[in-house]
């Protein structure tokens, strides 16, 4: 672009304003800025090679060039960080973050402390603030972790359970019962 003109200070800045009305600072560090002829868009390059800009609508994305991420936050107060492997971020301005791995698998955590993690199979775990866990997988079968026990729930309604002591129970859909010890022998069987 052409110069319209060019002003030095005597701190070592260097201005120079374009004709098409962008200004351009050099510092005496090797940063510099351009402010675009809106005087609403505005690009900061660091000496580091860090890149700053602000947008008309005040976004801010900023480029950390070492790390090879960009952290944009948007006047609505959403974050998204976007890293060189592929994982995104998103921190909601409620406080939710949503993260989004390189295989695709997707992070949810919640205020309230509850975490829910999608799989790209289609696997959905959700962990509760008591640690207990929820596993739905994509064959229809579900998982249900506590403190005292796992329980596994087929599609055809089968439900086994094992207990922390080792103990296993299954009941079946038919009103069959069976139950094992835990070394596996059956210590009670409702065979209909």
């Amino acid at each position: 672009e052409e110069i319209q003109r060019e002003i030095a200070y005597p701190d070592g800045k260097v201005e120079k304003v374009l004709k098409n009305g962008c200004h351009l600072i050099y510092f005496p560090n090797g940063t510099w800025k351009k402010v675009g002829s809106d005087g609403k868009t505005i690009t900061i390059t660091f000496f580091n090679g860090d890149v700053k800009q602000v947008m008309p609508d005040q976004t801010v994305i900023y480029y950390y060039a070492n790390a090879k991420t960009t952290h944009t936050t948007y006047s609505d107060g959403l974050e998204v960080l976007q890293f060189s492997n592929g994982q995104i971020e998103k921190h909601y301005p409620g406080g939710k973050k949503e993260i989004t791995f390189p295989d695709q698998t997707i992070k949810n955590l919640f205020m309230d402390g509850q975490e829910e993690s999608i799989f790209p199979d289609g696997t959905i775990v959700r962990v509760q603030r008591d640690g207990s866990k929820t596993i739905e997988f994509s064959n229809g079968q579900r998982e249900l972790h506590t403190a005292q026990f796992k329980r596994r729930e087929y599609p055809d309604g089968t439900v086994k359970t094992v207990y922390l002591n080792g103990q296993q129970e299954t009941k079946y859909v038919s009103g069959r019962v069976r139950v094992k010890d835990k070394d596996g022998n059956v210590i009670m069987d409702t065979k209909l």
